[in-house]
């Protein structure tokens, strides 16, 4: 890692959050959308999951979408459930390693997500020794809410322009490799984690 970084871009589904899609895609099967596997990969998502994520249709119209698609009778929450699925935990030492980096640089979240994840995010899996999302990052970016995804040039961009970073001193930490390569792109250092990666020794 180079010295000249002051700035951190961290992912959070693959980095910060363990994320198993087939459990998600299990769940939709036993609700009925035998198709779920089209729509929902590994790093990005499509047909109404991308609308979702984009925040281009509200998590109402997403259940009752479902709904239709399915052609079967489920409620809302059989289909939060099943989205929230794929969902695992953020381990302490994450957490724990967001803290400390906070200490010395400024740390910032951008997440290709939705509003139903993000919900758990903010209630369950960022609530750590008193401290909630907000005391992990400078600020947060999320594709909802910016109606922008990864790996478009406009996301990384735009979050460049909010904060105020310059490229070279920011490292963008991502699992998707396409991602990174859109970031490089602009400037930015990366950092690609493989699956499951202790990526710890980045600041040792």
């Amino acid at each position: 890692m180079k010295k000249t970084i002051r700035n951190f871009i961290f992912d959070w589904g693959g980095v910060l959050v363990d994320v198993d899609k087939k459990r998600s895609i299990e769940a939709f099967k036993q609700l009925g959308l035998v198709q779920a596997d089209q729509w929902i990969g590994n790093y990005k998502q499509s047909g109404v999951f991308a609308e979702l994520e984009r925040g281009e249709i509200s998590a109402e119209v997403f259940c009752r979408r479902i709904r239709h698609m399915a052609q079967e009778t489920m409620t809302d929450q059989q289909i939060i459930e099943a989205w929230n699925a794929m969902l695992g935990e953020v381990l302490p030492w994450k957490l724990e390693m967001l803290l400390s980096l906070r200490k010395r640089y400024l740390v910032y979240l951008l997440s290709n997500t939705n509003a139903i994840h993000w919900d758990v995010a903010c209630k369950r899996l960022f609530r750590y020794r008193g401290f909630d999302v907000n005391d992990f990052f400078e600020e947060i970016y999320l594709s909802f809410q910016m109606h922008l995804a990864k790996p478009s040039r406009e996301i990384f961009q735009a979050t460049l322009n909010c904060a105020g970073l310059l490229p070279g001193e920011t490292m963008l930490i991502d699992d998707s490799l396409a991602n990174c390569e859109a970031a490089e792109a602009l400037g930015i250092q990366v950092y690609c984690p493989k699956p499951g990666e202790d990526w710890r020794h980045l600041f040792e």
